[in-house]
């Protein structure tokens, strides 16, 4: 496998760049090389990146944009950035990367399983309320209690909430404790 050296750091990442309706440009070629390099800072295992330049025909209304096109092969998928456009061909680049690295941190997260998750809402029953302070506490069937202030209410004025109402809430894990959000009362089994 053939390395590079970009700015002093050997990579083992190829990248194939190609410039389409304009000269190759040196320097366009290192700025496009030192932007791959970041990405595999987030996916150490892409096994390829291949990049097009490409010098759009003139529009009306405008002087003659660049188009940049980045593919990235990991193992089992590639990742594509399309046409992004700019009159600045290094703007043009730039931001196809950005593109592309957004794409690469969610095919990581997801691949960590760190997929977004909807927390399952939980159930339980108010014993504790401090109407002066607008706040309370839910305990669940496990024993677990916690705090809602009226701002966790989800359709509900406080002064409607009694101890003893059945709830239902999304937990949240807080720095001083257990919270509980978006607290809906009523027609909910604790079971």
């Amino acid at each position: 496998m053939k390395s590079y050296v970009v700015k002093g750091v050997k990579m083992k990442l190829p990248v194939h760049i190609q410039f389409r309706g304009m000269e190759p440009s040196d320097a366009l070629e290192i700025s496009a090389r030192e932007h791959a390099h970041r990405l595999e800072s987030f996916a150490p295992n892409i096994m390829a990146c291949r990049v097009c330049i490409d010098l759009e025909q003139k529009h009306k209304h405008q002087g003659r944009p660049y188009g940049v096109r980045i593919d990235l092969t990991l193992p089992g998928q590639e990742l594509v950035v399309n046409r992004v456009q700019h009159e600045d061909v290094y703007v043009a680049l730039r931001d196809a990367f950005d593109n592309m690295k957004r794409q690469l941190e969610d095919v990581v997260r997801k691949s960590r399983g760190q997929e977004k998750q909807h927390t399952v809402p939980l159930h339980g029953e108010v014993v504790r309320l401090d109407d002066a302070g607008g706040f309370g506490f839910i305990r669940t069937p496990d024993g677990d209690e916690y705090y809602f202030s009226r701002d966790n209410l989800a359709g509900t004025p406080f002064e409607h909430v009694q101890t003893g109402s059945a709830v239902q809430f999304i937990p949240e894990v807080a720095g001083e404790g257990l919270q509980a959000k978006r607290v809906s009362l009523g027609k909910h089994g604790m079971g």
